[in-house]
């Protein structure tokens, strides 16, 4: 029961603090990473905030693990929801930065707290959110997972680009140091069951998400 209890909060400690590296990132008006300008691509375009598409995005995702069989677990539903409720929030509640070194101080924490986030929800063990079960679900199906995660992230960096969503410095600095910082933090992160036996570590998601 502790364990399970010690699980949950770092998920959710994870998932808030994804959506305020989100909020931070957003805010700079840097760049974003590839999903979240998609998100805000599609804000722009239609309407609803970029919360409200992080959901819909999600949900949507997740209707394509049908096919490939994937399981979502509470983790997963949790990060469909709350990370696009918690983005919202941090957005709403932070001041939007005007000077230049602000932005990059918001960029480079929001880099720094999203590799933190990921650790969180990902060590938690608890599912994986909806676009890592996409891309581990698909090379299951016989292709590098290398080659499908470049595929899933370029289409849609494309996709939010076109919409008009913000590409910059931060979507390439956000690129470089999101693997790296995660690798360093997830084994520290990672909640390991009783019996000893080390706990899963699946491919990180990019934003977001």
């Amino acid at each position: 029961m502790a364990l399970m209890a010690r699980r949950l909060v770092q998920l959710y400690v994870g998932l808030a603090l994804y959506g305020l590296g989100i909020a931070l990132q957003v805010s700079s008006g840097l760049g974003n990473d590839p999903w979240d300008v998609l998100h805000q691509g599609l804000s722009r375009r239609f309407g609803l905030s970029i919360g409200a598409w992080i959901i819909i995005a999600g949900a949507l995702v997740m209707l394509a693990w049908i096919p490939l069989r994937q399981r979502p677990g509470i983790g997963t539903i949790s990060n469909v929801v709350l990370i696009g409720v918690f983005a919202d929030l941090f957005l709403w509640l932070l001041p939007t930065p005007e000077a230049l070194g602000v932005r990059w101080a918001y960029l480079v924490i929001a880099v720094l707290v999203g590799g933190f986030a990921t650790g969180c929800y990902i060590g938690a063990g608890l599912g994986p959110g909806p676009r890592d079960g996409l891309m581990t679900g698909i090379a299951a199906r016989g292709h590098s997972i290398r080659v499908v995660r470049t595929g899933i992230e370029l289409t849609v960096l494309a996709t939010g680009w076109l919409l008009g969503g913000t590409v910059g410095i931060g979507t390439l600095l956000y690129a470089v140091a999101i693997g790296p910082l995660t690798h360093v933090l997830l084994p520290a992160l990672t909640i390991k069951p009783r019996t000893g036996a080390p706990a899963p570590e699946p491919e990180p998601e990019p934003a977001r998400a």
